[in-house]
């Protein structure tokens, strides 16, 4: 009898310890979970009994943070860098580059065959040369990119965004220009206008070419914001003094009185030689204000209100 007695307690011990190893494993794999459950045993003061409280804490939930979507303006594009001074004339087709000097953001898009067809800029910031390096002659570079084209005698390598207005100088920002329209035509009228007003905000460039080989545009159009007001400015890549005269709008002979010099050469009166003249330059030249529609000056000049005298 005795012996029946010690199988059975061994019996019940073994019972009990595999139902403990049980509720621990369960414990164990319970903390796993979401949520968790907490016990704690609080005793009771007046009846001296213990008792247990289940507590439900929920573990805090981890978000993913959302993939970023690709920015909307870049659609159909590869974002690539090109240094600012790369004197290649190849461009990369269906690109974008940012074509700002410095911290600038100014936005250049090629289509598929690799030509320049649109630059866009939230807002036109000017040089700043007292803090930027830039050179004696104006210029952030001391040359441009070589765009097929630029070879001719008859066109320049024109910035689409001056360096005047922080632009660089590789393929992504220059085209073969008339040397006219970019020196003192409707290209260095509208980059004096931006100088002018300081800046400007919403500037975009469209152009647009004759066909799909040529690297040279056919015509131009920007537009900007200064003050409030858009401006949208349109032009041919031609050398507008050959149309004007086409036109018989520069037939007038200039007058003794205000003409000094009928060659139109202006390197000593341009000191900064970027084909413009300004009210401070002419005077500093010795020319007395204003300079009127017949003086060999003018047309290197910005006349803001187009009434044929610069400086009154």
């Amino acid at each position: 009898m005795k012996k029946k007695m010690n199988y059975l307690i061994l019996l019940l011990t073994t019972i009990f310890m595999v139902g403990c190893t049980n509720v621990e494993d369960a414990s164990i794999t319970d903390g796993e979970t979401d949520p968790q459950e907490v016990t704690t045993v609080n005793t009771n003061k007046n009846s001296g009994k213990e008792e247990t409280i289940t507590t439900v804490v929920d573990e805090p939930v981890v978000e993913e943070t959302p993939t970023q979507p690709n920015n909307e303006l870049f659609s159909g594009y590869k974002l690539i860098e090109v240094d600012g001074g790369d004197l290649s004339g190849y461009r990369e087709p269906n690109v974008v580059v940012d074509i700002g000097y410095g911290d600038r953001e100014y936005w250049a898009f090629t289509n598929e065959f690799g030509q320049l067809v649109r630059v866009i800029a939230d807002e036109i910031i000017l040089q700043d040369d007292r803090n930027e390096p830039v050179l004696s002659s104006g210029r952030y570079y001391s040359d441009e990119a070589k765009v097929p084209g630029v070879e001719s005698d008859v066109l320049d390598e024109g910035h689409i965004i001056a360096d005047s207005l922080g632009g660089v100088s590789n393929a992504y920002n220059i085209t073969p220009q008339d040397s006219t329209l970019n020196r003192h035509g409707d290209q260095a009228y509208m980059e004096d206008v931006i100088r002018s007003a300081g800046g400007a905000t919403n500037f975009e460039a469209i152009i647009t070419y004759p066909n799909t080989e040529t690297q040279i545009p056919s015509s131009y159009q920007y537009t900007y914001t200064l003050m409030g007001n858009e401006i949208v400015d349109t032009f041919d890549n031609v050398n507008s003094d050959e149309v004007n005269a086409s036109l018989g709008l520069t037939g007038r002979e200039p007058s003794d009185s205000t003409s000094s010099n009928t060659n139109g050469d202006i390197s000593s009166v341009d000191t900064n030689g970027n084909g413009q003249v300004t009210i401070k330059e002419a005077k500093a030249a010795g020319f007395s204000m204003p300079i009127t529609s017949d003086h060999w000056l003018y047309p290197y000049m910005h006349d803001a209100d187009k009434d044929g005298m610069v400086g009154e």
